[in-house]
């Protein structure tokens, strides 16, 4: 891990293969990818971000997984830890009662939210203070709304908003969407990357170039 200092929300001069994090950030159970970048007060429990994905301020992961190259601003929370609502209270000191003096906590609580996975694919926009609720899976180059409370299931590449988030419309049409999904870019290395970074910048040179119709099965 390389850890710097966070000045008022300054950005780096660079990102590098190790990942940077800004302190403070709290990061338990997780696993980071390569040129992943997390940025001060964030907090992920039992997470994992793929490569080149970079959470911005006090973004919040529980029991939650990042594809590649995903984008989520701040204020973001992926997997809220659910409380129990069917027991006589919802309050925590039922499973963390060693906290109260008490008795024995009850790992029950903790298992039923492990298995509620959130699961972010590739290339995903997660804008400001959206909410992803858990069991949520979204898919590829999928877009979340500011504010949005994500409690279904998003199709990759299109975008929701709104409370609970319903979509608005596709990010691209979906033979482009297909085209782009057959490259799987995401896996490229980084030297290709860079060789290709001019082709990112321009869709119909990049499909032209990686994605020729002629290529996707119908």
């Amino acid at each position: 891990m390389r850890y710097v200092e966070s000045h008022g929300g300054d950005r780096v001069e660079t990102l590098s293969p190790e990942p940077t994090l800004h302190e403070p950030v709290h990061v338990t159970d997780s696993r980071l990818g390569d040129w992943t970048e997390i940025r001060s007060n964030a907090r992920l429990h039992a997470a994992e971000i793929g490569d080149y994905t970079y959470l911005m301020e006090r973004v919040q992961l529980d029991y939650a997984s990042v594809g590649k190259f995903g984008n989520v601003a701040s204020d973001a929370r992926l997997g809220p830890t659910n409380h129990p609502i069917d027991r006589p209270t919802a309050h925590h000191f039922t499973y963390r009662a060693e906290l109260y003096d008490l008795g024995e906590d009850g790992d029950e609580v903790f298992d039923w939210r492990a298995e509620q996975e959130v699961t972010v694919g590739h290339d995903v926009w997660i804008g400001h203070g959206a909410t992803v609720l858990p069991g949520v899976d979204i898919g590829n180059g999928a877009v979340v709304g500011a504010g949005a409370v994500v409690t279904d299931d998003v199709d990759p590449y299109t975008v929701v908003v709104g409370v609970p988030a319903e979509p608005v419309r596709r990010r691209f049409p979906p033979a482009v969407a297909e085209r782009l999904e057959a490259t799987e870019w995401w896996d490229w290395d980084h030297e290709t990357l860079a060789e290709r970074l001019d082709d990112f910048r321009d869709l119909k040179r990049f499909l032209a170039k990686y994605a020729p119709e002629a290529d996707v099965v119908e």
